[in-house]
This record gives C-alpha cells, sequence and structure tokens, in this order.
C-alpha cells in the first residue's frame, strides 16, 4: 500500500526542488527520499535526478541491495543513548563489516517504520514526484529505461535536467 504524506497544505506552491543524487549508499539514499517526500508533502514542485552511483537507487536489480559501508566514515558510532562508541577506523575495512553496518541501518530504519527506498520512491512518484536518469550514467551503467525502476520518468541528459528545473532550489547528495 503506498502512503501519501498529507501536512495539510491543500494549496499548491510555485516552488520547485530539484535533488541531485549523485551516490548509491544506502545511507546517502535516505537524505534525497526524505527531503523529497516531505517537500512533496508541502505542495513544492520535486525532481530527482540520479546521476553516477546514485544510478543504483533506481536500477531495478540494484535497488533493493544497497549498501552502507563504514569504512572512511569517522563519525560511524553504535547507536546508543546517552553513550556514544564510536568504532575504530581500523576494523571499518574487515570482511563482513559492510554486512553488519548495513544491517544495523536497516533494523533502526525498520525500527523508525522508515520504508525501504523502492517503497520510498513508489511514495515519491504517487505524490507527483518526477525522477530522472542521467543519460551518461545510463550510457556508463549499459542500462535503458527497460532496466530501470518503473516510476522513473525518462533518462534526460544533464542539460535538459537544468533547463527543466529553471529556477528550483538545487540540492546535491
Amino acid at each position: 500500500m503506498t502512503i501519501i504524506p498529507d501536512f495539510g497544505n491543500d494549496e499548491s506552491s510555485d516552488r520547485k526542488l530539484a535533488i541531485i543524487c549523485s551516490k548509491g549508499n544506502l545511507d546517502m539514499a535516505y537524505p534525497a527520499l526524505v527531503l523529497g517526500n516531505a517537500a512533496l508533502g508541502e505542495g513544492v514542485e520535486t525532481h530527482l535526478f540520479f546521476t553516477f552511483w546514485g544510478f543504483d537507487m533506481i536500477i531495478d536489480s540494484r535497488m533493493d541491495n544497497l549498501k552502507f559501508s563504514p569504512a572512511g566514515n569517522t563519525s560511524m558510532h553504535l547507536p546508543m543513548k546517552n553513550r556514544e562508541i564510536r568504532i575504530p577506523q581500523a576494523v571499518m575495512p574487515l570482511p563482513g563489516m559492510t554486512t553488519m553496518a548495513t544491517k544495523r541501518l536497516q533494523d533502526s530504519l525498520d525500527d523508525l517504520d522508515i520504508p525501504p527506498v523502492r517503497e520510498f520512491l513508489d511514495q515519491i512518484v504517487a505524490a507527483g514526484g518526477q525522477l530522472w536518469g542521467c543519460r551518461m550514467s545510463a550510457d556508463m551503467n549499459k542500462v535503458d529505461m527497460d532496466d530501470l525502476y518503473e516510476g522513473v520518468t525518462d533518462i534526460i541528459n544533464a542539460a535538459d535536467f537544468i533547463e527543466l528545473t529553471d529556477g528550483a532550489q538545487l540540492l546535491f547528495i
């Protein structure tokens, strides 16, 4: 079931938000999805442009298996109330750490009833958000529209996205 947020904003806005999704890690997918969903709830015209590794968020065969790599994340810590236990960077590249970190992040998201990436994209599309694939990234990944999540509007080049989102507030994630 797709849930469309209602923030009590009955009037349409002339505001426009363009979010460029450039990273395909699980922890980098959610900022764009949360902000895009919130903007739509406020009546803001919203466009998400998936480029480089962010393209993994809309490739149908990859989007349900995004990972969270703790390597290089200097703020990585175990989520505990009133305490902070930092994990040393030296152990982050060890085998199994990405699997463990991904599982912990997914469990935290589940505990907060935050939907998986595919369901979040379903909500964004149902609320009127537009999803755009980057032409160069599609060519680099050797994919076309048949390989993408069904809610993607089209694959366009960067210049077309800039033209389409003229006057928009721009976020690069």
